[in-house]
């Protein structure tokens, strides 16, 4: 911006300032209530006009900008009048979506012109009858009335119909989609398509009391469910740690549908406890924190974390961890315990690959090389030799070679097939479909003895089955 337009700005803004001292002053000797909205009108008018650069004939007076930076908290009116027509639009834009009532008469409509004969209990129509149904459904309904949609949804009837239920399907979703987006842009205080952190935790506790199968939570736990909540979306959709995540990637994951499932009164004890945003897995995940918490600080050591699962992550591992990640002098707090819980739960995951791998690249290269590979080898070994000295002298009594990196080396490396033999990188460890394993191997003692001795472990087996 030049001195003229810095200079042309400002006095534009004391122009405002002035404006609204004078209307401040009106409105505290008593002027008439309906003089005063008329004077409150103009003025935002004129404003709204200036800052277009149109006039009140809605003519362009300069030519248009071709992008508008969001106004600063400097400039209060600005922000209010951004905040309104926002709001405006998006209750215009709720308006045009389908409520219960037209929902309902759609299904009628379907019902009313679908085209025989039956295929089981499921009712077909053909794209004649769709047409009718799209002539009487009304103006909202045109958009999923249309021949690439039924094309879509054509499947293998020899009449050529497609199935009501499957279409009205369609549209719930579609509404459904529309709805939530609706709501989750209501949170997007900058109006940009992003949600921050602070927008998904609103966003999130203001949900919470619609969702039945969260009744039982105390009031006193929300804060902590809301954080265990917000973890995931965006430890799965802002890998590169840019603080806020996009509406529409938001909308195209799972994690909403799993949350929006705990309306679901009657949600099954297995679903419950697969499912991340239950009551009992935040309550699960956060009673391992307080668990671990031995010296009950509210933090988590090295020692601390060391008894994480059965307690056979190796020591080397869990110094990079906290070289890597987050701490407060030294300690891991609520928060970077739920990115380490979700990336050792969800290993098969490129996003969890990404967390761990930063961890395995300790000469932060962008690649694993052999130094890397020894130096946790190393470190299981260690753990292995101190920890579980019988199992090493029983593969021996069963004539079991001594592990040896070569051999781990190989096997790693053939396992990934890496473009470049002599280093694995993170696309190498993702592209492969067996990162979780070489991970695994890498960091847990638990699992690197499950691996060298899983030809032992599988059961044996004859013609008739197992023995």
């Amino acid at each position: 911006m030049t001195f003229k337009d810095r200079h042309k700005k400002s006095v534009v803004t004391m122009e405002w300032k002035k404006s609204l001292k004078k209307y401040v002053e009106k409105k505290k000797n008593k002027v008439p209530e309906e003089q005063a909205k008329a004077e409150e009108m103009q003025m935002f008018t004129e404003m709204y006009h200036e800052w277009k650069g149109t006039d009140n004939n809605h003519h362009h007076v300069k030519l248009p900008r071709l992008y508008d930076k969001l106004p600063s908290e400097e400039e209060p009116l600005l922000l209010k009048l951004r905040e309104e027509s926002r709001a405006v639009f998006l209750q215009r834009r709720s308006r045009e979506l389908l409520d219960n009532d037209e929902l309902q008469r759609l299904w009628f409509l379907l019902d009313q012109y679908h085209t025989p004969p039956l295929v089981g209990e499921d009712q077909m129509i053909n794209f004649e009858d769709f047409q009718k149904v799209a002539s009487e459904a009304g103006p909202k309904c045109q958009q999923f009335f249309k021949s690439s949609v039924f094309t879509k949804l054509l499947q293998t009837d020899p009449y050529g119909r497609i199935s009501i239920m499957q279409f009205f399907n369609y549209v719930m979703r579609k509404v459904w989609l529309h709805q939530t987006r609706i709501g989750l842009s209501l949170y997007d205080v900058a109006g940009q398509g992003y949600l921050k952190e602070s927008d998904l935790e609103n966003y999130i506790l203001e949900l919470i009391p619609t969702l039945p199968q969260l009744n039982g939570l105390e009031k006193s736990f929300y804060s902590f469910y809301v954080c265990t909540a917000v973890r995931k979306f965006f430890f799965f959709l802002d890998p590169m740690r840019k603080g806020k995540i996009k509406i529409q990637d938001i909308l195209a994951c799972s994690f909403l549908d799993d949350l929006l499932e705990l309306r679901d009164e009657d949600l099954s004890k297995e679903m419950q406890e697969s499912n991340w945003f239950s009551a009992p897995s935040a309550l699960r995940v956060y009673g391992q924190y307080l668990n671990l918490d031995k010296d009950h600080n509210g933090m988590l050591s090295k020692e601390e974390l060391a008894r994480y699962g059965t307690g056979t992550l190796t020591d080397v591992f869990l110094d990079r961890v906290f070289q890597e990640c987050l701490t407060y002098e030294g300690e891991m707090d609520y928060k970077t315990y739920l990115d380490f819980v979700l990336a050792l739960e969800n290993r098969k995951e490129p996003e969890a690959l990404r967390y761990l791998f930063r961890i395995l690249d300790v000469q932060q290269r962008g690649h694993l090389n052999v130094f890397s590979l020894n130096y946790f080898f190393r470190g299981v070994i260690k753990k292995y030799a101190a920890e579980i000295p019988a199992i090493q002298e029983q593969m021996r009594l069963h004539g079991q070679e001594p592990v040896s990196f070569q051999d781990v080396k190989d096997e790693i490396f053939d396992m990934v097939k890496p473009s470049d033999p002599l280093r694995i990188t993170l696309d190498d460890l993702v592209n492969c479909g067996k990162g979780d394993t070489v991970v695994s191997i890498l960091i847990d003692l638990n699992d690197f003895w499950t691996y060298e001795n899983r030809e032992y472990l599988v059961p044996e087996t004859t013609d008739e089955g197992e023995i």
